[in-house]
C-alpha cells in the first residue's frame, strides 16, 4: 500500500471511529444493539490495527498518569462492586473506549485528529438534517427508531407512548427542538457546539477554507438554535467567557496576567451569585420547570445512594445498566427510566466514591491546567524563537471547557465520544508538555510512522515547526 493511500484510510477511520463514539445512539437506533456491538466491534479492531500499523512512540514521561489512576481504579471496582457482572461489562466499554480516543490520538498528529474530528462532525450534523428533513417532508409524525428501548405491547393498549423514546418528533419545520439523528437535542446540540469550536478556529488560523469554513458554521449555528438545549446554550455561554479571557491572557503576557486570574474568579463568583438569585426566570426564560425537568429529583437520589458507599463507590459501570439494581429503577420520570446521574460527579461519586472523584478531578484539571497555556503561552519552534500565535491552538481549551459545562448536567463525558475526547486531549496535551525535551538514540526507541521508510512526514507533525499546537517554553508543568 502507498503511502498516501495508507495516509488516506487512515483519515477514513478516524473519522469513521470518531462518528461512532459521537453518534452511537444512531447506530442503535438504525440497527439494535447487535447491529451497534458488530460497529463497535469494527471500531476497536480497525484501533487495534492503526497502533500496529503506526506504531506510535511510547515515552512514560509523556503519559498523563492520572488517566491510568482513574481506569485503574474503576477496573479494580469489580473486587468490590455490588454488581460484578455489570461491572465487568462497564469496565470493558470504558476501557475500549479508552484504547480508541487513545489510539487516535498517539497514531494521528493533532492536526490530523482535528481534521478527522472536524469530519466527523459534519457527518453527524448532515446526517441529522437530512434526517430531520425526511421526517418533516414525507413522514410528517413523530418517528420510532427501528429498535426501541421499550416493550411496544406495554402501549398497545392506546397509552400514549413517552416522547422521550422517540427518535425525531417531526418539529423541523415548527422551530424544533430537534433531535437528529442522535435522538437527542442535548447531544446534537453538543455536536454542534463542538462543531462551532472547532469549525471556528480552523477557519481563522486558515486550516480550512473561507467559504467552506463559514457554511459549516452557519450549520453548527442553525442546529444549535434549533435544538432549542438550555444546558448547550450555557455551556457555549462558558464556551464564550472561557475563549474571551485566553485571548486576554495572550495579550497579557505570562507576567501580566495576575488582573485576569483575579477578574476570572470574581466572575465565577459574580456568576454563581446571579444564577441563584435569579434561577427561576432564567428556568423560565428556557422553558424549563424548577426541578430542572427533573433533575433534582435524580440527584437527591443518587446523592442518598452514594451516601450509603461514600468512600469506594458501588462499583464502576459507565452508563447504568438497567438489569443493575437499584440503578434500573433510580431516576424516572413521567414513565421513563433514565440511566445515568445527569451529573458526571455524582455519578462517578455513586461509582468509585470520592476517591474515584478525585482520580476523575486529577484527570480533568491536569488536562485543563496544560490546555490553558499551550492555548494562552507564546508559541515556539525547535530552537525557542517565538512564532506567532494561532486560532487552532485555543480547540484543546474550548473543548475541554464545552466537556466540563456539559458534565453538570449530563454524564456523557464518562461514556462514548466525551470519555474519548476528554482522553485524548489528556494525551496529547500530555505529549506536548514534553516535546520540547530531546527524544531518546533512535535505536533505543521505536520509529515514528513519518519516520519509516518511504513515508512522508505531514505538515503539523508533531515534530514540525508548523504545528499551531505547540509548548511555549522549555519548561514542563
Amino acid at each position: 500500500m502507498t503511502p498516501d493511500r495508507r495516509r488516506a484510510l487512515v483519515g477514513a477511520f478516524a473519522t469513521f471511529a470518531l462518528f461512532t463514539l459521537l453518534a452511537g445512539q444512531f447506530w442503535r437506533n438504525l440497527l439494535g444493539w447487535w447491529g451497534f456491538g458488530v460497529v463497535a466491534v469494527l471500531v476497536l479492531v480497525g484501533a487495534v490495527w492503526l497502533v500496529l500499523e503506526t506504531r506510535p512512540r511510547w515515552i512514560w514521561r509523556r503519559v498523563p498518569k492520572s488517566t491510568i489512576a482513574f481506569l485503574g481504579l474503576a477496573t479494580l471496582s469489580i473486587a468490590w462492586s455490588a454488581y460484578p457482572a455489570a461491572s465487568v461489562l462497564g469496565v470493558a466499554t470504558t476501557l475500549v473506549t479508552a484504547f480508541v480516543g487513545i489510539a487516535l490520538v498517539l497514531c494521528l498528529d493533532w492536526n490530523r485528529f482535528v481534521g478527522a474530528l472536524a469530519a466527523a462532525i459534519k457527518w453527524v450534523l448532515g446526517l441529522s438534517i437530512a434526517f430531520e428533513l425526511w421526517v418533516a417532508l414525507f413522514v410528517r409524525e413523530p418517528v420510532l427508531p427501528n429498535f426501541p428501548d421499550f416493550d411496544p405491547a406495554a402501549y398497545a393498549d392506546g397509552e400514549r407512548v413517552p416522547m422521550a423514546f422517540y427518535w425525531s418528533r417531526a418539529l423541523l419545520f415548527e422551530g424544533g427542538p430537534v433531535e437528529g439523528i442522535v435522538a437527542s437535542r442535548n447531544l446534537l446540540g453538543m455536536v454542534a457546539l463542538l462543531g462551532a469550536v472547532v469549525f471556528g478556529a480552523l477557519l481563522a488560523s486558515g486550516g480550512i477554507r473561507r467559504g467552506r469554513g463559514i457554511a459549516w458554521l452557519v450549520v453548527a449555528g442553525l442546529m444549535l438554535v434549533l435544538t432549542r438545549s438550555a444546558t448547550v446554550t450555557l455551556v457555549g455561554v462558558l464556551v464564550l467567557v472561557a475563549l474571551g479571557f485566553a485571548i486576554w491572557a495572550r495579550r497579557r503576557g505570562p507576567e501580566r496576567r495576575r488582573l485576569v486570574y483575579a477578574t476570572a474568579g470574581f466572575a465565577l463568583v459574580a456568576s454563581v451569585a446571579l444564577l441563584i438569585a435569579f434561577w427561576g426566570t432564567l428556568l423560565a426564560a428556557f422553558g424549563k420547570s424548577e426541578d430542572v425537568t427533573g433533575r433534582f429529583d435524580i440527584w437527591n437520589a443518587v446523592i442518598g445512594l452514594a451516601g450509603e458507599r461514600p468512600w469506594f463507590g458501588w462499583g464502576w459501570m459507565s452508563y447504568w445498566q438497567p438489569w443493575a439494581e437499584p440503578f434500573g429503577t433510580l431516576a424516572e420520570r413521567n414513565g421513563v427510566f433514565y440511566l445515568q446521574a445527569h451529573n458526571a460527579w455524582l455519578d462517578v461519586w455513586v461509582q468509585l466514591g470520592i476517591v474515584g472523584v478525585l482520580a476523575f478531578a486529577s484527570v480533568v484539571i491536569g488536562a485543563l491546567w496544560r490546555s490553558w497555556f499551550l492555548a494562552v503561552d507564546q508559541p515556539r519552534d525547535a530552537t525557542g524563537a517565538p512564532r506567532p500565535y494561532t486560532a487552532a491552538a485555543f480547540i484543546p481549551l474550548l473543548l475541554l471547557v464545552a466537556l466540563i459545562g456539559q458534565s453538570l448536567a449530563e454524564s456523557r463525558i464518562l461514556v462514548e465520544g466525551g470519555f474519548a475526547l476528554l482522553l485524548a486531549i489528556a494525551w496529547a496535551t500530555k505529549r506536548r508538555q514534553w516535546e520540547h525535551e530531546p527524544l531518546p538514540a533512535p535505536h533505543a526507541r521505536p520509529r515514528l510512522a513519518d519516520e519509516r521508510p518511504g513515508a512522508t512526514r505531514s505538515p503539523g507533525s508533531p515534530r514540525s515547526t508548523r504545528s499551531p499546537f505547540s509548548p511555549r517554553s522549555s519548561r514542563a508543568r
